[in-house]
């Protein structure tokens, strides 16, 4: 297996913000033929920043991480440098992981179960140009692709001026997800949470999570359980 078209190994970076994890991969990776480790990063910023820096041909990537998580950094990374392929390295398969990941460009994506064979064929086809993925997560997109379709469901209807994100923020805070978590739901960056939080709430005139709470309940965008 080589990472250019001249020959030599491929160029790994491990992104993981456990740092006996991150050093276990490291380690593992070292084992393994045809790969070579050229970098390791505690969290997505600092990913994005040592793909400039060190060029890898695949960056193994965690998903949950502060500051910036893994679908987050998929994106700039497969934006900013398409030569650089993503294979997730994770402890979650559930849908809500998988399939922002995949839209965010991910190649590839293991679970921190696979072994060092399954990581190498990974790494082996996204360099090909094929997709990486275990039998596992295989399974779980052709079943997602043979359900049936269902009518997108339609906003909430905006109130005192909130554009339908902003209301659909209001609505998963009132809902009791954290900022990372609503990040995750509707595909942007925590950032970009924070700003439709600041602007509903100057909208709305609310002062903290709790009025939210309140005020999507007062005005029906959200149901007491049970209703």
């Amino acid at each position: 297996m080589t990472g250019e078209p001249g020959g030599g190994p491929a160029r790994v970076l491990v992104v993981d913000d456990q740092t006996v994890v991150r050093e276990g991969i490291v380690m593992l990776l070292g084992l393994l033929p045809g790969i070579e480790v050229v970098g390791a990063a505690g969290d997505g910023d600092e990913a994005v920043a040592l793909v400039a820096e060190l060029s890898p041909n695949v960056v193994l990537m965690d998903l949950r991480m502060p500051r910036c998580d893994g679908v987050e950094a998929t994106r700039r990374i497969r934006t900013r440098y398409p030569g650089t392929q993503v294979v997730v390295l994770t402890t979650f398969a559930d849908d809500e992981s998988l399939f922002p990941a995949i839209r965010a460009g991910a190649r590839g994506y293991l679970t921190k179960d696979a072994g060092g064979d399954e990581i190498v064929r990974a790494v082996r086809s996204v360099l090909s140009g094929e997709a990486g993925l275990s039998p596992g997560i295989q399974r779980r997109l052709l079943e997602r692709l043979s359900e049936p379709e269902r009518e997108p469901a339609r906003p909430p209807e905006a109130s005192d001026g909130l554009t339908a994100r902003e209301v659909e923020v209001l609505v998963l805070i009132a809902e009791g997800l954290a900022n990372q978590e609503i990040a995750r739901k509707l595909h942007v960056s925590t950032a970009t949470v924070k700003t439709h939080i600041n602007n509903l709430f100057a909208k709305a005139g609310l002062k903290d999570r709790a009025q939210a709470v309140r005020y999507a309940y007062g005005k029906g965008l959200v149901r007491p359980p049970g209703a």
